[in-house]
């Protein structure tokens, strides 16, 4: 497994959408991160503490690229007391803290090879075992059958099983003319569609007025290889799954956007983990000295009103 830093380049899209789009075998599919260190095992605010464990959330969310797996992610996060965790964040971390396994994978990396399933596996279980109370979404593992199976032993093992498994249903047309309308302010991350969330200025940014540019991704050549690796390792990972409904609910939510998919999705997660409760509402601090600051206003007002006189 890898994990590519790309950055933003501006990319035309052209007549080779239907192209790309016809070379992808139509097959029926199977954030914000929130900060932590590994030497801390106390869950962020909000992150939930329930001991029931069967109504603990522990998530996987499975979609084609360009699905909305981050939009909804994130949305999730936002509203509930949910952990939002990245592999590519936890390894990253691991070889800044210089722990085993961390100085394990760095060596590997270094050397340009892939980090192979047994050390990822570590890297994520040694976050995710010290959450086992806490709800939480995991995001770019697994991505194979086989890494999968050894997540899924793991958990088993720990008694904490994944409880959730969804999978966004979005059709590549779909996703090909969402991505060819799609533009992005880099250095905030703002996104725009010029279908449905057009910038004020066409090609510039809301807020800074800075010039959009296109993901280098975002081109119908290279989404086609993307969306063929997903058929390739994601389908049967799916099935996996949904064999093992016994075991793991999954689920499969259809949609064209994400404002159409996300109230289904919150449906199923507020129907199956009813002790999952939602952030309190950020609340303006104030000084303990405040209350004397306003009366020291009022009574500055009332001299000069009486010197005025």
């Amino acid at each position: 497994m890898s994990f590519p830093l790309t950055s933003l380049t501006p990319t035309r899209i052209g007549s080779t959408s239907q192209r790309a789009l016809r070379s992808i075998a139509h097959t029926t599919p199977a954030c914000q991160t929130l900060p932590f260190y590994f030497h801390n095992t106390k869950g962020g605010p909000g992150s939930g503490s329930d001991r029931h464990d069967g109504k603990i959330l522990r998530m996987l969310m499975f979609g084609k690229p360009g699905a909305g797996k981050g939009t909804l992610s994130s949305r999730l996060v936002k509203k509930y007391g949910i952990l939002s965790l990245s592999t590519g964040d936890l390894l990253r971390q691991h070889i800044a803290e210089k722990t085993t396994v961390g100085r394990q994978a760095e060596e590997i990396v270094a050397q340009g090879a892939l980090v192979p399933d047994d050390i990822m596996l570590q890297v994520v279980t040694s976050k995710l075992d010290a959450l086992r109370n806490k709800h939480w979404i995991l995001d770019g593992f697994p991505r194979t059958l086989p890494q999968g199976k050894l997540l899924d032993t793991h958990l088993q093992a720990q008694n904490t099983p994944l409880t959730l498994v969804v999978n966004l249903d979005v059709a590549d047309e779909i996703i090909l003319s969402r991505i060819s309308d799609r533009w992005v302010h880099l250095p905030s991350g703002r996104v725009y569609n010029m279908s449905y969330n057009r910038p004020k200025v066409d090609g510039f940014d809301d807020e800074t007025g800075e010039p959009l540019t296109k993901r280098p991704d975002d081109d119908p050549e290279i989404f086609s290889r993307r969306l063929r690796q997903f058929y390739e390792s994601t389908s049967p990972l799916l099935s996996y799954y949904a064999s093992r409904s016994k075991f793991t609910r999954m689920v499969s939510l259809k949609g064209e956007t994400s404002d159409e998919i996300w109230p289904k999705l919150e449906a199923v997660i507020q129907s199956s983990f009813p002790n999952l409760r939602e952030r309190a509402p950020t609340r303006n601090r104030h000084s303990l000295s405040d209350p004397f600051m306003i009366g020291e206003e009022r009574w500055s007002s009332k001299v000069r009103t009486s010197n005025s006189v």
